[in-house]
């Protein structure tokens, strides 16, 4: 980022620690709030005391009280004004940009997708300028930053080091969507980006340990420990590509062959179909004739199943996570061979191993926006790029 963005007003550790607990879990009553942050009243008291004054939390009524208890009493449950805040979210991929505004909470309010017909980073800026006014036009609350998720290699939350994708190399995308919006822009891979939001407000909220697993194009994966996103150098330079899990199975332009990615993705699976019948189909038209019994798509699908459930146990019993969300444009799979990928997942395991909590989530592509609109949030929130 190329300036610093704007956060709420100076807080000190403690006040942000009960801000965040708020914004992440609320609306929270006082005990538990000192519960989970291992706080006496007294401090508890002295923490909120200042938030509540400046506005930034509020007391609701408590579901259920009687209409003449909810008068503002020091037992009330503290919550964030959701709607004081808006975020912009992109998502962009090799010919769209989608684009959300979403609350403080990360509630999707408005949508907004525009073609990309070129990949000239100057002009994928100005795009996102113009979508910005238009998703932000009408919408009273404050824009307070633009998160931007791309397939790709992001250095600092601002620099595209590479997106094979898009075509680029070192591109400073959010000093230029900056200069054009002079809003704070924030920019990571746009699976660590799902991951983020899938730990402050989805599928991970509060877990210590959780894994995210996404198929479609690609795929991608993304490890929680101790609550926090794990960073790693490979993000995006092909999960999967070299992950065998079939010696004998299919070879593909993408991955080597029997790999996750040969086996799993998208592309793959469309691949093996038309070498093997010379017909093009989309994903979603395989998998109907998978479901209908047809015997090469039925087989390529079992195939994938199989490769998913290796996928999961594996994951499962070297991460250990207490769940894995299985999430991305792929996971349709499960719809029609999901048994295939649990009996894989318990032969793969040991016989007295915890069952894995499996979460299944379709995302389209306002669901990765959405999950690049949490990027700014958290830069609101933590007053720095660095989640």
């Amino acid at each position: 980022m190329t300036s610093a963005a704007a956060s709420w007003h100076p807080l000190s550790p403690g006040e942000r620690s009960v801000a965040i607990d708020v914004l992440v879990n609320g609306p929270l009553s006082r005990s538990e709030l000192a519960r989970r942050l291992d706080l006496s009243a007294g401090s508890l008291t002295r923490l909120t005391k200042p938030l509540i004054e400046s506005g930034l939390l509020i007391e609701v009524p408590e579901a259920g009280a009687p209409a003449e208890v909810r008068t503002g009493r020091p037992s009330q449950p503290l919550d964030v004004v959701a709607d004081s805040r808006a975020f912009v979210g992109f998502k962009v991929t090799d010919d769209m940009a989608y684009g959300v505004l979403t609350t403080l909470r990360s509630e999707i309010v408005a949508r907004h997708d525009r073609p990309l017909t070129t990949h000239d980073p100057a002009q994928v800026a100005d795009l996102l300028a113009e979508m910005t006014t238009e998703l932000t036009r009408g919408h009273g609350a404050r824009v307070a930053g633009i998160g931007i998720g791309v397939g790709g290699l992001v250095r600092a939350r601002a620099v595209v080091g590479e997106s094979r994708f898009l075509h680029w190399r070192d591109v400073p995308l959010a000093e230029l969507v900056q200069e054009r919006t002079g809003l704070p822009v924030v920019v990571e891979n746009d699976v660590a980006a799902l991951v983020e939001a899938e730990t402050w407000f989805g599928a991970g909220r509060g877990l210590d340990r959780f894994v995210v697993l996404t198929i479609g194009a690609g795929i991608g994966y993304g490890l929680v420990l101790g609550g926090r996103r794990v960073p790693y150098a490979e993000e995006d330079r092909g999960f999967g590509t070299h992950w065998i899990v079939s010696a004998d199975g299919p070879l593909t332009p993408e991955g080597e062959r029997g790999s996750a990615v040969s086996l799993l993705t998208i592309p793959s699976i469309r691949y093996q179909i038309r070498a093997a019948t010379g017909h093009d189909h989309t994903y979603e038209e395989i998998l109907v004739l998978a479901a209908a019994g047809e015997p090469m798509p039925a087989r390529v699908v079992e195939e994938a199943a199989r490769a998913l459930g290796i996928l999961v146990a594996q994951i499962a019993n070297f991460a250990m996570p207490q769940k894995i969300l299985l999430a991305g444009e792929g996971v349709g799979l499960m719809d029609v061979a999901a048994k295939t990928v649990e009996d894989t997942v318990r032969g793969r395991r040991h016989p007295l191993a915890a069952p894995i909590d499996l979460e299944t989530k379709v995302s389209d592509f306002h669901d990765w926006a959405r999950g690049a609109a949490v990027l700014a949030i958290q830069v609101l929130v933590l007053g720095t790029a660095e989640a």
